[in-house]
């Protein structure tokens, strides 16, 4: 038999009798049989596995980090629009919102007014023959403000040579703050030149009127005057645009324009001279177009001997020599301060001096020190 055959019959246990492998029953002995179902073939199952991703740990890392990035600000773009979260303040950069709404009033608060920051004092070396009146008048300060920033006695005492001084500067004046506009009264009066004129020992003011033809009126309401007198020198403002008009032709010439104010050359500001300084010379720039009638007047006086002690004098040349007459008589040394002013002759007095009258501006003044050669002490009669 063939294999095949062999393997699709079975034999009786009871009486031997082959039979077919899925009968039931004996024929032969009538024995029965259990009808054993076919086993299933098992279906084997194939799982399909996923692709694998090998990466190091560092690169690991990284893309955690911005996975958690990109989360993090789609979340608060999220928050954003939703309004739960406000953005940073708005830069000077910032592009204006689309919607109009209407500013805030802003607050006016009041602009705080500049403080004044002292000068730091300066520093001078002390020379022979220097003294606390002649540095005051130098540079333009006062005896007693030396005397305290260096605590000194209040007439500074004496100074020994190659002492250094603190000399504290000029308070400036603050300038008046300026309107926005003017009034009318406001912009003539702006509009006008003046200039300033110091009155002479032989000035009147009458005779200022006629020089820079001008009203006496006119004079008296600029300086706030209630009468014609003025002293020696009192300073006058002289308004040009308040000239007086000519009517029709004038017998006289016409004044020239006011002279402006001469340079002074020598001596320097400052200087000390002597007891063995017989003659001091004054030499100052020449202001040039000075008429015949024209000159210099040369004004000295000794700021140590206070208002008694006083030289003016008339020259048409550059150049004054100061009489001995007006050198100090003690050994301290005095202060000497002088000035040069163009004037003109207008006239002449009863017995015969010429009549001066301002014709410019004068010079800034300077000062210099002058010591005398000592006094002879003479006893009085008894």
């Amino acid at each position: 038999m063939s294999p095949e055959l062999n393997s699709q019959i079975k034999i009786c246990p009871t009486c031997g009798t082959k039979l077919v492998e899925n009968a039931s029953r004996c024929m032969v002995c009538g024995r029965t049989f259990s009808v054993k179902s076919a086993p299933k073939a098992k279906q084997t199952i194939q799982n399909q596995r996923l692709p694998e991703l090998k990466l190091s740990l560092p690169l690991a890392i990284g893309l955690l980090f911005i996975i958690l990035a990109i989360g993090g600000g789609l979340i608060f773009m999220v928050l954003r629009q939703t309004g739960q979260v406000t953005p940073p303040e708005a830069t000077a950069t910032a592009s204006p919102s689309p919607t109009f709404e209407q500013s805030p009033t802003p607050t006016i608060t009041s602009t705080p007014e500049p403080t004044f920051t002292p000068l730091p004092p300066k520093e001078y070396t002390i020379r022979s023959g220097d003294s606390c009146l002649l540095i005051a008048a130098i540079y333009e300060v006062s005896v007693k403000s030396i005397a305290d920033l260096n605590n000194l006695a209040p007439d500074c005492g004496i100074l020994t040579e190659g002492q250094i001084l603190k000399v504290p500067q000029p308070t400036p004046t603050a300038s008046p703050m300026a309107t926005s506009t003017l009034s009318v009264n406001q912009a003539t009066e702006s509009a006008c030149q003046k200039i300033e004129y110091r009155v002479g020992d032989n000035d009147t003011l009458s005779a200022i009127a006629a020089n820079y033809a001008v009203s006496v009126e006119t004079l008296k309401n600029y300086n706030g005057l209630t009468s014609n007198n003025i002293f020696t020198g009192q300073v006058i403002t002289i308004p040009l645009c308040e000239r007086l008009p000519t009517a029709g032709p004038t017998p006289t010439a016409t004044l020239p324009a006011p002279y402006p104010p001469a340079n002074l050359l020598l001596p320097a500001d400052g200087t000390i001279f002597t007891g063995t300084n017989d003659s001091i010379s004054l030499q100052w720039a020449a202001i040039g177009g000075l008429l015949q009638n024209e000159s210099y007047a040369i004004t000295i006086e000794d700021l140590t001997e206070g208002q008694g002690k006083k030289l003016v004098d008339y020259t048409s040349d550059t150049k004054y020599i100061v009489p001995v007459t007006f050198r100090p008589i003690e050994n301290s040394p005095h202060i000497i301060r002088w000035w040069v002013q163009p004037v003109r002759q207008s006239g002449t007095t009863d017995s015969g001096d010429a009549i001066w009258v301002p014709a410019g501006s004068q010079s800034v003044p300077r000062v210099f020190s002058w010591s005398g050669i000592g006094a002879v002490v003479t006893q009085a009669p008894q």
